[in-house]
């Protein structure tokens, strides 16, 4: 299955539009289709339980495009927030796909690329257009790329966009508890694909000291403990792997 996904993802698209298509069916075909559906039921049934509007709901998934950040959104508003506590809460949130712009955008750009093509991809960066651009995006000419890239967010996003209505209608009927796991997906999705592609000893110690050190440094009520957890696990990881290498 895999290697077919492959050949699909290394043909070379006739023009900018295929690709902007191929993407889309890329995003319907992915497994993070599920993932998304799932996550945006939970979400659009909490927008209904702090009583937004239906169109709010849409309008914030495509203005803010990422669940976690769309969940304090919706809490912070909903539980009484000033607008300017609630957009600084959001834009931290949103810091951590800042590192996920940077590892994109060198497999995007091209000399004639200008600055106006990246504005929508860097956009639509998020953990599941991210994992997909990552492992597809190597297999094409650049010149198709950020219309693949497009494609596959815009798919990615009305996946949310429908499945955010289906939870917001569904809401009287959604148990609390099955809401609050289908908010789970997204993360534990994010960990499994990170984990099917570290295939570097770096990388599979960075992912190991991670899951240990989280659950400790969130029992000791460390302030920004997820955070902590990675800066340490990837310098620990970063160490060990130039140990090896001045051993070697």
């Amino acid at each position: 299955m895999g290697q077919v996904v492959a050949m699909a993802a290394a043909r070379t698209f006739d023009s900018t539009g295929e690709a902007y298509v191929g993407g889309i069916t890329a995003a319907l075909t992915s497994v993070f289709h599920l993932v998304i559906g799932g996550t945006y039921i939970g979400i659009g049934a909490l927008a209904h339980d702090f009583g937004f509007a239906s169109w709010w709901l849409a309008l914030s998934t495509v203005l803010v495009w990422a669940g976690p950040a769309q969940v304090i959104l919706i809490s912070a508003v909903g539980g009484g927030a000033a607008l300017p506590e609630a957009a600084v809460a959001v834009s931290l949130s949103g810091i951590r796909l800042f590192p996920m712009v940077v590892a994109l955008l060198p497999l995007l750009r091209r000399e004639s690329t200008r600055l106006r093509d990246l504005l929508l991809p860097t956009h639509f960066t998020s953990v599941s257009m991210w994992v997909e651009s990552l492992r597809l995006l190597p297999g094409m000419v650049r010149q198709h790329r950020v219309a693949f890239c497009n494609g596959l967010s815009t798919g990615l996003m009305g996946v949310a966009v429908v499945y955010g209505f289906v939870g917001f209608y569904l809401a009287a009927g959604l148990p609390p508890l099955f809401g609050s796991a289908l908010l789970f997906l997204t993360p534990v999705s994010f960990l499994i694909s990170t984990a099917r592609n570290a295939r570097e000893l770096l990388d599979k110690l960075a992912l190991l000291f991670g899951l240990a050190l989280a659950p400790l440094l969130a029992a000791l009520h460390v302030q920004l403990d997820l955070m902590w957890s990675g800066l340490i696990g990837g310098t620990l990881a970063y160490v060990v792997h130039r140990l090896r290498r001045a051993a070697a």
